[in-house]
């Protein structure tokens, strides 16, 4: 999942603006994000070297976990970059966090200015990731908690004394995500189960809820994509390897979507090139068709009109005309129409002139 970047690319792309401007500007932007997270950034052109940030993110249990956010998770936030961040207490109204941003105490502009930009760009999943850090290591629970980073992307940790088991519920919306999606389960199951990747944690996927999740809310087990489930041992979250497996939990649901989106683009793009080339193909010959009947139908009519006669062409009129007549059928018997249908409705009879020639 390293393709899903932890830096917001909206906030760094506006304090990067900030920071490179050459004359002061005049910013408030709400900025709303996937996973319900709202920024508001205000910077005034009176004080153009400090920027206001302040942030607001769901809960991610509700019921288990209070609005404020713990001494820990503001510590982890001020390193980020201590000299340039400065936490206010009390934050703004409607916000967990409030940061005040120096942009003095950043270096000049160099390599090293975006870097850190960007690193102060990921508050949102450091966070996020210190939540559930903490939800795992301070409370002990068996049964299964919901937790949603986005409201309607709920899934399930499950802690036990040597693992913790993550389900998530697959929804989608159309019915050809839903067959990439099964496709594409099938073939992490295989992969992630081989030889080759036995230190990853254990992946499964079932149409049906699992038994874990017997007793949750009816809501929560509807699906159509079925139930990702991982086995995640306790060598999986020691050290430095337990930070890189909380943000993938957070982001499974988008990495799925992701994934689905790009195999449809791509899949469009191969039945687009191979209809263009179909067409090309096509093309030519449909004008040769096209022009050649004309061409034989000119050619067949020019002959018949040559080779026919004078005499031929009265018969094939008379003939039917005579025709004609010949369906009328009068309930009246007219006295003398025989004697004048065969005098005046006989058909002519002409005689073709022979000519010698002459020597």
């Amino acid at each position: 999942m390293a393709f899903i970047d932890r830096a917001s690319p909206t906030l760094t792309e506006i304090l990067l603006k900030l920071y490179c401007a050459d004359k002061p500007l005049e910013i408030d932007h709400h900025i709303y994000e996937f996973g319900s997270v709202e920024y508001h950034i205000q910077c005034h052109a009176s004080n153009p070297q400090v920027a206001y940030l302040s942030i607001s993110l769901p809960s991610l249990c509700q019921g288990l976990q209070s609005d404020q956010l713990s001494n820990f998770t503001i510590q982890r936030v001020k390193g980020l970059c201590p000299e340039a961040l400065h936490i206010v207490d009390p934050p703004k109204a409607g916000y967990q966090l409030t940061l005040i941003l120096n942009f003095n105490h950043i270096p000049p502009p160099t390599k090293d200015h975006v870097e850190i930009i960007r690193e102060i760009s990921t508050i949102q999943s450091v966070v996020l990731s210190c939540q559930l850090r903490e939800m795992l290591q301070n409370v002990d629970f068996y049964k299964p908690i919901k937790f949603a980073c986005h409201p309607r992307e709920p899934f399930f940790l499950i802690k036990q004394p040597q693992r913790i088991i993550a389900i998530f519920p697959i929804r989608f919306r159309e019915n050809t995500d839903v067959i990439i999606a099964t496709a594409f389960f099938q073939e992490l199951i295989d992969v992630g189960n081989s030889d080759k990747w036995s230190k990853a944690p254990r992946c499964s996927w079932s149409a049906i809820p699992p038994p874990e999740l017997r007793g949750e809310a009816f809501e929560d087990l509807s699906t159509n994509g079925g139930f990702v489930s991982f086995d995640i041992s306790s060598h999986h979250i020691e050290g430095k390897r337990l930070d890189k497996i909380l943000w993938n939990l957070l982001n499974f649901n988008a990495y799925v979507r992701y994934h689905v989106k790009s195999t449809k683009g791509y899949i469009q793009r191969r039945m687009r090139k191979k209809l263009k080339s179909l067409v090309e193909v096509l093309h030519p010959t449909s004008i040769e068709e096209n022009e050649q009947p004309k061409k034989l139908e000119g050619c067949r009519y020019m002959k018949k009109f040559v080779r026919s006669s004078k005499s031929k062409i009265l018969k094939r009129r008379w003939g039917g005309f005579s025709r004609q007549i010949k369906r009328i059928r009068s309930r009246l018997q007219i006295h003398g129409f025989g004697r004048f249908r065969q005098k005046w409705l006989r058909i002519p009879k002409f005689r073709s002139k022979k000519y010698a020639k002459l020597e």
